[in-house]
């Protein structure tokens, strides 16, 4: 058996970890803070000299990340390739080594990366993009830069007058969100799927694949380069802090917004579910029976998606108005959403092998768009 310390390392697009120590096939390690901010959860890093190896990685001081409720039931992603994501035998100690996710796994190869959820690379985010563009029918343009001068990449479709904004990845960690819009671009740019023309006939679809494209490359869970939460700065964005946003939010100005759809993750909760902006000034009965009447019509269409579990309702006029949702409806009067997916596995459809996944995602995003047309029609 060898005694060969095992090597580790993250220096690559969207890498976050710490060795602390490595005793054998055993290391110690811990999660870097997203920049300038308090927040950390992501990791992603790659084991060299594995091959046949009992590895036991313990991640240590994780009673301090942004969601500790997280860990408990969490199995780590895994993979050989780079191109199917399994997961890891992973186990929470809260008392050990202030808050430890153990993992467990013995590769068949020299290789093997470990990351919080299956990552979506830059690379192929410029690969989506360029794919994309080239589609017929789509339109691309830059909606503004980010701190670091990134793209704000924008893929617009459609013929019709509905206009539909899908965006993505404002908490860069949440990188199911960009597989899940991998999907619904695949969709809709498909000539040969009913429910794609039916809805270029029907929409002007605005979709931003990646709004945090610094936060991705850096390995951030929440936030930009500056350590801003995107999330929180859609009452008062601004040029020196969260351009991201003003890109966006600018564009959405120039355009109007008839559905929204802000594509993220959930650390804790094992479930698929969508929040709302119950809670805004302007708040209507026909606005909320819009969103309502959405989340029946995905129930319907998919058993990975419930309405029992989520987050809590915000009272009468107290939504916070910084969060994009909530903005929007408010800003526009319209039926605007969060979708959630779980980090961890669905609980309502688990899968032992993956959990919840990139193919799970993906998927996700055809469904929602198969209820979006049926939303649509349903209003005429």
């Amino acid at each position: 058996m060898s005694t060969t310390p095992i090597q580790i390392d993250a220096a690559f697009d969207s890498g976050n970890i710490e060795v602390l120590s490595i005793a054998g096939a055993t290391a110690r390690l811990a999660i870097r803070k997203d920049a300038h901010s308090d927040f950390y959860q992501w990791f992603h890093f790659r084991v060299a000299r594995a091959q046949g190896r009992e590895l036991t990685l313990k991640i240590t001081g994780l009673a301090g990340s942004a969601y500790p409720d997280g860990w408990p039931g969490y199995r780590a992603a895994v993979s050989e390739d780079r191109d199917f994501w399994g997961r890891a035998d992973s186990s929470y100690d809260a008392g050990e080594d202030g808050g430890t996710l153990t993992i467990r796994y013995r590769p068949d190869g020299n290789l093997a990366w470990f990351a919080y959820f299956a990552p979506y690379s830059m690379e192929r985010h410029h690969d989506l993009v360029a794919a994309m563009a080239e589609a017929d029918g789509v339109d691309y343009r830059v909606l503004g830069y980010s701190l670091e001068g990134q793209a704000i990449d924008c893929l617009e479709l459609g013929e019709g007058p509905k206009q539909v904004w899908l965006y993505a990845r404002q908490h860069p960690g949440e990188s199911m969100a960009e597989w899940w819009m991998e999907g619904a671009l695949e969709c809709l740019t498909d000539p040969a799927d009913p429910i794609a023309r039916r809805l270029r006939q029907l929409c002007r679809f605005h979709i931003v694949p990646n709004a945090n494209p610094d936060g991705s490359c850096r390995g951030h869970l929440r936030t930009n380069a500056a350590g801003m939460n995107l999330n929180r700065e859609w009452a008062e964005p601004s040029a020196d802090k969260s351009p991201e946003v003003l890109a966006i939010r600018n564009a959405m100005d120039a355009s109007g917004v008839d559905f929204a759809m802000d594509v993220h993750g959930d650390e804790a909760i094992p479930h698929v579910f969508l929040a709302g902006f119950e809670g805004i000034p302007s708040w209507t009965e026909v606005q909320q029976g819009g969103f309502d009447r959405y989340k029946a019509i995905l129930k319907r269409r998919t058993p990975d998606f419930q309405t029992r579990h989520g987050y809590p309702v915000a009272g009468k006029g107290r939504a916070n108005l910084a969060m994009s949702t909530n903005q929007v409806a408010e800003r526009f009067g319209c039926t605007a959403m969060t979708l959630e997916m779980p980090f961890k596995d669905n609980d309502d459809l688990p899968c032992p092998a993956q959990g919840w996944s990139p193919e799970r995602s993906k998927l996700l995003g055809r469904d929602c768009l198969g209820a979006l047309l049926e939303w649509l029609e349903g209003a005429a």
